[in-house]
Order: C-alpha cells, then structure tokens, then sequence
C-alpha cells in the first residue's frame, strides 16, 4: 500500500497533468475556430472547381486528345500514395485513423500484384509507417515550420506529385487525410486525383456550359485548369486535416481532462482513507499504552 507521501505527490502529479491538458484544450479550441472557418471557406471554391471539370471533360473526356491527367495512362500498375497527417501527436485518433486506411489501400493493392510508392506529409505518417512501408517511401514533406497552412504549401506538394507523374513513375495518384464533420467526428478519407475523377455534370451544368464558346477548346482549357485542381484538392485537404487535427486534439485532451479529474478524486479518497487509519492507529497506540501503565 503506497504511503501518505506518495498519495500526496502523485495527487500533485496528477493536478500538473490537468493543468496541462486543460491549457492545451483551450488552445485547440481557439485554433480549431479559425481552422474550420479556413475549411469551410475552401469548400464552395473547391465544389465549384469540380463543377466546371464537370462540364469540360463531358466532351473532353472521350476524345483522343485529352490530357493525360485526365485519361491517365491507360495502366493501372503503379500507384502513388500520398498520405497526410500532423507534425505533432497528442490528437486522438487522428493520425492513426488515416495511416490505417493508408495500410489498408497498401495491402489491397500489394494483393493485387501491383506497385506501391508512398509520399508522406507530416511527421505522423512517417513513424507510423516506417516500420513496414519503409522501402516504399519516395518523399517526405516537413510541415513542422509551417505556422499556418496556405496555397504555396499546396501548390509545392502538387507540382512534386506532377513531376512524378510526367517522369513516368506512376499511374494513378491517391490522397490520403482526414474530412472534418465536426468536433467529435472526423472522417478519415482516400480520393484519387490522377487521373482525374470528375462527377457527372448535371442537366443543369450541362445546359449552362452548352451557353458557352470556349477559346482555346475544352482541352486546352483542361490541360491548364487540371494541374491546378489538383493543388485545390491537396491544399483542400491541408486545411480538412488542421480543422480535423485540432477537433481531435480538443475532444482528446478534453477526456484526458476529465480523466485526470477522476483520478484525482480517487487519490484524494485513497489518500483520506490512509490519513484516517493512520490517526486511528496512533490513538489506539496512545490509548493503549496508557492503560498498561
């Protein structure tokens, strides 16, 4: 049974912890606030994009001349799997989440017979899957200082994803994060970039874009907007995984707060019930040592 002493130190212990994850939780919930408003700002820019890619490759997609981003190379042997997660832990989990859908990808297409390159963006991802995809990694991307994520960062991770691809080195590109629902929900999702997978236009797309006359034609317009869609889905995703990661990390540190709480109402017990039954050993001892004499 512990002593008094290690009652009453580890109690203060546990009250440093708190202290700290309470502190951390309301930091992640000042920069979850500015996070989300940056994720959801991206998103109606982002649907939009995809609103036009829409209407373009109705009539791009089928012809011979289109882009090779998006009619691809016509194999599906070499796969890029880009993978996103945080410089820093303590999130829940976060980054466990998207590196395990990352190993699942990884297996399935190993199964298949196919080749696996992995680039990672964040620390996270890297240590978690060095241990068994280490032979696989090609790029790494240090984030650890950037202070706040903006397009350039996007714009670096897409133009090396693009380099590969017109190297010849890959035939299909897949990007790895997280999509912010909401503070307690964060969805650990895979979307292919390369080549590029449109949505079918609606009625009401196709009938806008038949209004128009594009010059140059569709494909040269698409050999342009391309390139750039795909740094509008990584610098997407950049900012769904910060919403995601501080959402994580407030509703983490939130538990480990109410935890070290609970902790320390049970010490406190402990430690009072030993304080107790010491006082009432010393008075049995006073008591009978005065009745022997």
């Amino acid at each position: 049974m512990p002593s008094l002493k290690d009652l009453k130190n580890r109690i203060g212990s546990v009250k440093n912890t708190r202290k700290i994850t309470k502190a951390m939780q309301m930091v992640a919930a000042a920069k979850l606030r500015r996070a989300q408003e940056a994720a959801e700002a991206a998103r109606p820019y982002a649907d939009r994009m995809a609103s036009v890619m829409a209407g373009l490759t109705a009539s791009a997609a089928g012809s011979a001349s289109a882009p090779r981003l998006l009619a691809g190379t016509g194999e599906d042997r070499r796969h890029l799997l880009v993978v996103l997660t945080s410089e820093r832990g303590l999130a829940g989990g976060f980054n466990s989440s998207i590196v395990k859908l990352a190993r699942q990808h990884v297996a399935e297409l190993q199964a298949q017979g196919k080749e696996v390159a992995i680039v990672t963006v964040g620390k996270k991802a890297r240590e978690q899957l060095k241990r068994e995809y280490a032979s696989l990694f090609v790029h790494h991307v240090d984030l650890s200082e950037v202070k706040r994520i903006a397009y350039d960062n996007a714009r670096e991770i897409a133009e090396g994803i693009l380099d590969r691809f017109e190297n010849g080195e890959f035939d299909v590109a897949t990007l790895f994060y997280s999509r912010f629902e909401s503070v307690i929900s964060q969805v650990p999702t895979a979307r292919q970039i390369i080549p590029a997978v449109v949505e079918e236009a609606d009625e009401a797309t196709l009938g806008a874009s038949a209004l128009y006359e594009y010059e140059p034609d569709e494909t040269g317009i698409l050999n342009e907007l391309l390139p750039r869609s795909i740094a509008t889905q990584v610098f997407a995703a950049l900012l769904e995984n910060a919403a995601s990661e501080q959402g994580a990390r407030m509703t983490a540190m939130d538990n480990a707060t109410r935890n070290a709480g609970d902790m320390i109402d049970r010490l406190t017990t402990e430690y009072n019930r030993s304080r107790q039954a010491a006082i009432t050993k010393e008075l049995i001892e006073i008591i009978s040592g005065a009745e022997a004499l």
